[in-house]
């Protein structure tokens, strides 16, 4: 039976779109889908080229509101969202399982280009580990 996830954010512009890139490129039978409370306009270029260099294109996503999910069942709901400005939307809809693995939102980086990057390299990198980690313990079909 395929396996269903939503990934949860504020903008869904960086950390939850990165965290969807990566889960699709482990599995391509895993429905994979991302979205927040209050989508940005697009994805944050830095978050595409940063995942590019882990050739994973983003580029063609866009940030998508909750409401768009809210009448669909999810396997997984998990929020991705970390630090005291933000809160963690909450998903209302049918849910097995709801995890937090919180990030570093690296959209509020500032400085030099290359500190920038260097923060969203940090998160890429960061996500990339810890959905890998839920995928191995959760979604592989033992």
């Amino acid at each position: 039976m395929k396996k269903s996830v939503l990934i949860l954010c504020t903008g869904n512009s960086c950390r939850s779109q990165m965290a969807e890139g990566f889960l699709r490129s482990f599995d391509s039978s895993i429905e994979v889908f991302s979205a927040g409370t209050k989508p940005a306009e697009s994805v944050h270029p830095l978050a595409v080229k940063v995942m590019h260099e882990e050739w994973i294109d983003i580029s063609k996503n866009m940030p998508k509101s909750v409401d768009v999910f809210l009448g669909r069942p999810f396997d997984y709901v998990i929020t991705v969202c970390d630090g005291a400005n933000e809160s963690c939307p909450v998903f209302i809809g049918k849910v097995e399982h709801r995890l937090h693995i919180g990030f570093d939102d690296p959209a509020e980086a500032e400085g030099t280009m290359e500190e920038m990057l260097a923060v969203f390299r940090r998160v890429r990198n960061e996500i990339n580990q810890r959905f890998r980690q839920f995928y191995n313990e959760n979604l592989i079909m033992k």
